[in-house]
């Protein structure tokens, strides 16, 4: 997966004008399906989530990569031609 970051997020007119920032693509592997889960939001509450995930025993802390910094410019995620999108809304309680 690349991600793309741009100066100007007004307009995407130039692809020279991207700077791609590019994500672990690991190979396909027979009978299974590449699921991508995608977390935004604050330190506190990213962290949160990946060690609900773990508590859940559904995805092992270690396997996540670090957390990226989102520039002031945003972030461009290309999906894979026939992929599809979603996401989940969902609240966590500051403490």
């Amino acid at each position: 997966m690349v991600c793309f970051t741009r100066q100007d997020p007004r307009v995407l007119q130039e692809p020279r004008d991207l700077n791609p920032l590019r994500l672990a693509n690991p190979s396909p592997q027979p009978g299974r399906e590449r699921l991508r889960h995608l977390v935004i939001g604050s330190t506190d509450g990213v962290r949160a989530t990946i060690h609900q995930l773990h508590m859940l025993t559904y995805a092992e802390q270690a396997s996540w990569s670090q957390l990226i910094t989102i520039p002031p410019s945003g972030i461009l995620i290309t999906p894979d031609q026939g992929e599809v999108f979603s996401y989940l809304a969902r609240w966590r309680q500051l403490s």
